[in-house]
């Protein structure tokens, strides 16, 4: 069976706008039984998130409450791509605003499907090493965050301990651990 021609979509129906997301209903044809069932899909724009190193060794994280879960959580700075923007140019927009911390030594760590249940987005991923705060924090309205700045070592202990509960910013720091050879270093403990 070919999975990517697997389902096939009937027609599709706009849902309502939430803010975040545009609710979409998809019509699906099962290829097991043949049936016709509505699918919910959340059209967003793309988002980053960065790891960003400072010169200390440390990786910038901010702490935010989460609506979804109801209390706060530790993360990689980040947030939507904005219009026009691509996803480079958002990284290094998300950062600065969040954290007001910038820098020229940037690499791509890849991209991952948001949450490819019902979603139609990827967050991009991002590197900068040497982070220098140049800015003063410029936060949307709806965000009230408060930076951290934990040495590398310690947030790879918090990772394999499972402190972080965002799965974007797990996806963030496997990625820079496993590209920083020290993935190879968590099978010997």
């Amino acid at each position: 069976m070919n999975h990517t021609d697997s389902w096939q979509r009937q027609y599709s129906e706009p849902g309502p706008d939430l803010k975040l997301f545009r609710a979409r209903f998809d019509f699906m044809t099962n290829p097991r039984n043949g049936l016709t069932e509505r699918m919910v899909v959340l059209e967003s724009p793309h988002a980053v998130n960065v790891v960003a190193l400072t010169p200390r060794h440390e990786i910038l994280l901010v702490r935010q409450y989460r609506f979804g879960i109801g209390y706060e959580t530790l993360e990689l700075p980040g947030g939507i791509i904005d219009a026009g923007e691509d996803h480079f140019q958002g990284a290094a927009r998300e950062l600065r605003e969040e954290t007001g911390y910038t820098g020229t030594n940037w690499e791509y760590l890849g991209k991952v499907a948001s949450n490819p249940v019902f979603q139609d987005c990827y967050i991009y991923h991002w590197l900068l090493q040497d982070a220098q705060h140049t800015h003063p924090l410029h936060l949307d309205a709806g965000e009230d965050l408060r930076l951290e700045a934990i040495p590398a070592a310690e947030v790879q202990h918090m990772l394999l301990q499972g402190a972080f509960e965002h799965p974007h910013t797990v996806s963030g720091l496997l990625r820079y651990f496993a590209q920083s050879n020290t993935f190879s270093e968590w099978k010997t403990k």
